[in-house]
């Protein structure tokens, strides 16, 4: 029987960087929690930007932002996951080289992100479509801040410089991956969303075969190998597909809602 859902949201349940969900996605989650099924909602994002998108939804949802350097249940902050400093500034080096590229970088805080970028639709596009809580610098690093998530974006796709370079390069020292076709993000080693998910597990005392989770990247295999019901959705890439339990429809076809309604 199936206690805990955890879901994943850009290319899962919508568009990447989309800052509505369809209502049917509220209004089912809304019976399911109803029925005492706990739900997950399991991002790259940050806590705030997803709890907006979902507050529709009432105040029974979980969450696991930054890719699980954040856990909140009932609306109190549970676990929390800071970056090493000297890798920090390390790695914002490398990403500052990519500004010339038209590539941006965001610090994800305890009190939502930092931005160096002057590009007004990339600000747009944090704070009006992510709706994330944006602040904006001429140094991140000055700031002085702890910061959970270090992420890289380029419109129209990043993959190419993630796998070539910044992924390679780091990812013996930070855990790195691809979220989504226009996002690298780096964080602590220690960070995944499959951790978190296992660290919500054990709180609840509700076990992986009670668990059903569904992703469509990189950042979500830990989520899903966490879970006995696993689901990749049709647009997922392929080594999510292979590690996936199930296939659902993509979320052009509101393929996770099918499922949902299903159960």
């Amino acid at each position: 029987m199936v206690k805990l859902i955890a879901t994943d949201v850009d290319g899962t349940l919508v568009k990447d960087s989309s800052k509505e969900v369809d209502e049917r996605y509220i209004e089912v989650i809304k019976r399911l929690t109803d029925k005492g099924i706990y739900f997950i909602v399991a991002s790259g994002r940050q806590y705030g930007s997803i709890r907006k998108m979902f507050e529709q939804a009432g105040n029974e949802l979980l969450f696991i932002g930054e890719n699980g350097a954040h856990i909140v249940i009932n609306g109190e902050t549970v676990s929390m996951t800071k970056m090493d400093r000297a890798y920090v500034e390390g790695i914002m080096v490398d990403l500052r080289s990519y500004y010339k590229d038209n590539c941006h970088v965001v610090a994800s805080t305890t009190n939502g992100c930092l931005i160096e970028s002057k590009d007004e639709s990339f600000i747009r596009l944090m704070s009006e479509e992510y709706r994330n809580d944006v602040r904006l610098t001429k140094d991140i690093l000055a700031e002085g801040q702890d910061i959970l998530k270090l992420a890289i974006y380029k419109k129209g796709g990043i993959r190419h410089i993630g796998e070539s370079y910044l992924i390679p390069k780091w990812k013996d020292k930070v855990k790195t991956c691809m979220a989504g076709e226009e996002w690298v993000d780096f964080m602590d080693f220690s960070v995944d969303k499959g951790n978190a998910l296992q660290f919500v597990q054990r709180k609840l005392g509700i076990s992986p075969e009670e668990t059903m989770a569904f992703g469509d990247n990189n950042n979500d295999l830990g989520l899903l190998q966490a879970a006995g019901e696993s689901y990749a959705v049709e647009n997922a890439v392929k080594e999510l597909k292979e590690k996936a339990k199930y296939i659902c429809k993509g979320y052009e076809e509101l393929g996770v809602y099918q499922v949902l309604e299903r159960l």
